[in-house]
Order: C-alpha cells, then structure tokens, then sequence
C-alpha cells in the first residue's frame, strides 16, 4: 500500500537572474496583446469578446498541454480552491475585462498608466499589511518609474476623464496587483504550470459569462487587415494573441515569482509599456513622441533602481 503525496512544487530555490528573465520576457510578450488585439476590434469585435477569445482559448490550451505531458499538476488539494479562484478572477479575467473597459472610456495611454499603479498598491500592502520596511531606493525606483508612466500615457492630454474608465483602470490595477501578490503567495509551494491552467480555466468561465463565445462573429476571423508590411487574417493575429501574450507570458510570469518577490517583479515589468509602444510604433503606425521617449528612459531607469536595491526585500 502506497501513500500519494500532495501535488506541490519542488523546494524553492531562487535565482535571481533567471527571475529578471522571466518576468522582463513576460513583459516583452504581454505588450504585444494590445498590437495583436487591435485589427481585430478594428474590424467589428468588440473589447470584451477578444479578452473571451484570448483567455479562453488560452485556457483550453494549456488545459489539454498540461493534461497530456503533466497530469500531476492538474491536481488540486482541496484548501487551494479559493487561491485558485482568487487568481483567476483578479489576476487573469480582471485584470483584462478592467482594462478593456477602461481602454474603451478613456485614451489607451492613461488606462495603461492606471493599470500600472499596481507597483505602489504592491508596495503600499507590503508596508501596511506585511509590515515590512522598504528600502528608500526601491520607492524612488516606483516614483520614477510612475513618472515615466506618467510621461508614455502623456496624461496632460486627458483633462477630463470618463468617471467608469477612471474606476475600470483603478481596478485593474487592483487586479494586477492581486496577480502578483497571489502568484508570489502560490508558487512556493505549487507548480506554475498548475496555478496558471487553472487560472486560466477559471478566467475563462468567468470572462464567457461577460461575454458569451456565441457572440462573436467568427466570420470575421478570416478578414485580411493591415499589420506594418504584412496583411495577415485576423485568425492568424489572435493566434499570436492566445499563444505569445497569453500562455507563454503567465507561464513566465508566474515563474519569476519563484524567483523575485512581487514588489520587485511588478516594477521589472512596468517594461511592458514600453515595449507596447514600441510595437505599436512599428507595427501600427502609432508614432512614439518625445516626451514618451523620456519617459521609457525614465521608467527604465527606475526599474533598475528597485532591482538593484531591493535584494533585502522578500
């Protein structure tokens, strides 16, 4: 008679590199979902019916890929429900449905700044709720970082903003934050691959009952739409959308927690924007302007400093 051991990961042991890696790779992949998801509510899909379209998609994905070479990580115990539930709710299906909303009341670039407030709730919680110090370099890395986010979302050219937008971006910044503190929390003693399928199963179901899949006009999919030189369907654009921005950037995402703490991570990935801009730049014609280019300078600037500065914080 055997006894089967619980479902958990391998003892953590962290490397730091290996997680600036990961979450910086993540950023990269995660900014291309605007760039990929745009000629397709350009052609009549709305916000909502891509954010279905991504995750669930997403979600059968991973759901069959870990169900066929890693079955064991599919098993949960029964005290982990409400985590998983957690995360797929703020970190996959909220952070997207908050952030589609918010894009589609107010300019793109301000739903990307609010979104990206996430880092400063981050460390707020850590102060107030951990009681934990912070070092004084690691919050001027966030306030520059917030300038440069500040200075790519060019917020001077919203002087009045939408009051649901305002609050959709809020909350998904709310929602990003819980995407990095859940994570950090889960990983350690839980497989990634595991914590994100069902994150994404879970975002999935919740994100189809916003908007059901049977609304969305799949004939649509095949439509021809420029993206910088190339003329490729839409079917082929949310492909990249399923695959590139969603799967491989929460495998990765989710991995750097094992390896930095959130506080770091959600700085490290504040890249994300820049990276968007620059896709969008080159891909869409969205030309970058001066002061966005400062503000990526600055904002990169800042997310050296809390990498560098932050070593004594776990």
């Amino acid at each position: 008679m055997t006894t089967e051991l619980p479902v958990v990961a391998p003892p953590r042991i962290s490397h730091r590199g290996r997680g600036v890696a990961f979450v910086l790779l993540a950023a990269v992949l995660f900014s291309t979902s605007g760039t990929l998801g745009k000629p397709a509510m350009g052609a009549g899909l709305t916000p909502e019916q891509v954010a279905t379209f991504r995750i669930g998609f997403a979600g059968v994905v991973l759901l069959l890929g870990t169900a066929l070479f890693a079955p064991r990580a599919l098993r949960v115990r029964r005290g982990e429900w409400p985590m998983l539930l957690a995360y797929g709710l703020l970190g996959v299906a909220g952070t997207q449905l908050m952030y589609f909303i918010a894009a589609d009341r107010v300019p793109v670039g301000i739903a990307i700044l609010l979104e990206f407030v996430s880092p400063v709730l981050i460390a707020l919680w850590v102060r107030v709720v951990r009681r934990m110090h912070l070092p004084r370099a690691l919050w001027l890395g966030i306030g520059l970082a917030m300038v440069g986010l500040a200075l790519i979302g060019q917020v001077w050219q919203g002087l009045t903003l939408d009051a649901v937008g305002l609050l959709a971006g809020l909350g998904a910044a709310v929602c990003s934050a819980g995407y990095f503190l859940i994570g950090e929390r889960a990983v350690a003693d839980r497989d990634p691959l595991g914590l994100v399928t069902w994150g994404m199963v879970i975002g999935a179901v919740i994100v189809s009952v916003v908007s059901p899949p049977w609304t969305i006009h799949w004939l649509v999919l095949g439509t021809a739409v420029a993206f910088g030189p190339w003329t490729p369907p839409i079917w082929l654009l949310l492909t990249g959308l399923v695959l590139l921005s969603t799967v491989f950037s929460y495998l990765l995402g989710i991995s750097s927690l094992r390896h930095l703490p959130a506080s770091v991570a959600s700085v490290l990935g504040l890249l994300e924007p820049v990276a968007a801009t620059a896709f969008a730049w080159a891909l869409l014609g969205e030309a970058l302007t001066w002061p966005q280019a400062l503000g990526a300078a600055i904002l990169l600037g800042g997310a050296y400093v809390v990498q560098r500065f932050s070593k004594g914080v776990t």
